[in-house]
């Protein structure tokens, strides 16, 4: 019996119910880091298939009639991190990491928009520090930052928390939302120039809270 905690595999696709939707089951894509909802697809069971075995989003075209790689022409393909069921077995969850924008029109997003919800911007975030990182130096604080190397960047961090804790203790919410932005920026290039990840702190984090922390 199939592990409904677990993500699927290319076996548990036959414990579906593609009866409820004539064979088509609905299928959202989220990017795997940041959360952000990119499309909507619908899926058979050989579309389901494909994409657990060849580990990338295919779906069922409904106006072509056949299986229908997300990117087989423009190159921007939705590379699988997981798949998920519902509790009903009816609909379809994908975690990807997007290879360029899902969008037709260019955007990262089908739901019309470029930016990540909520806490998922602080992924979106460390994309961009590494997007600027290639800038000229001369017009870019970002790329100067990482061209300054660790040591300055982790200077600047230091700086930055020792505002915040001083906007902490006497300051107002929101000097302290600002401060915390401030650090947090710092921060992001500090990870990129050390070549870690959101991901990498959360995994930490999670572990620590497993063991009780």
């Amino acid at each position: 019996m199939r592990d409904r905690n677990s993500p699927l595999t290319p076996g548990d696709a036959g414990s579906l119910a593609w009866q409820k939707m004539d064979g088509l089951l609905p299928c959202i894509v989220q990017d795997e880091a940041t959360r952000q909802a990119l499309m909507l697809g619908y899926m058979n069971r050989e579309a389901l298939e494909a994409t657990l075995e060849c580990g990338f989003v295919t779906f069922f075209s409904r106006s072509k009639g056949r299986l229908w790689q997300k990117g087989e022409s423009s190159g921007n393909r939705l590379a699988v991190r997981a798949v998920l069921a519902d509790c009903d077995d009816d609909a379809l969850l994908v975690l990807a990491e997007p290879a360029g924008p899902t969008c037709h029109l260019g955007t990262a997003s089908c739901f019309g928009t470029d930016t990540a919800p909520g806490i998922g911007w602080l992924e979106q975030l460390a994309r961009i520090v590494a997007e600027r990182g290639a800038a000229d130096p001369q017009e870019s604080y970002t790329a100067r930052l990482l061209a300054a190397g660790p040591k300055r960047i982790a200077q600047k961090v230091g700086e930055e928390g020792v505002e915040l804790a001083l906007a902490g203790a006497a300051g107002d919410a929101a000097e302290c939302a600002s401060e915390t932005a401030d650090l947090i920026y710092h921060l992001s290039v500090l990870m990129a120039a050390r070549g870690f990840g959101w991901q990498d702190v959360v995994a930490v984090l999670r572990e620590r809270h497993a063991g009780g922390q």
